[in-house]
């Protein structure tokens, strides 16, 4: 099996969204949140984020069961933190339940960031 490089594995994530994923980008998409552009499923280092904002080094991921209590998640944070970016995470039932407050703690973050 050939291994995919995380461009095109960025590729692929982006035409297979989750629901979740698709209702929160609708919301981020086109610097709709106070200005600030994002970009979905970006590569950075060996990992690929759900959302980012480079401007804020910004990372927002949404995690869905399977990331309970996930060791691996932790070990992410910290790469992601060294390449300089700030992580926030959410759980899918928060997007669904809660998108509004969601966006404001997105928002906050955006702004407490140095831009």
């Amino acid at each position: 099996m050939a291994v995919r490089s995380n461009t095109a594995l960025a590729r692929a994530l982006r035409a297979d969204r989750t629901d979740v994923e698709a209702r929160l980008w609708s919301r981020l998409r086109g610097s709709q949140l106070d200005g600030f552009k994002f970009r979905r499923q970006f590569p950075i280092d060996r990992y690929i984020a759900d959302f980012a904002c480079l401007d804020a080094k910004l990372v927002v991921e949404l995690d869905g069961s399977q990331h309970a209590d996930n060791p691996a998640d932790a070990a992410r944070t910290r790469v992601l933190e060294a390449c300089g970016f700030h992580v926030i995470r959410f759980w899918n039932h928060q997007v669904n339940q809660e998108l509004e407050g969601v966006l404001e703690t997105i928002r906050l973050a955006l702004h407490s960031a140095d831009v």
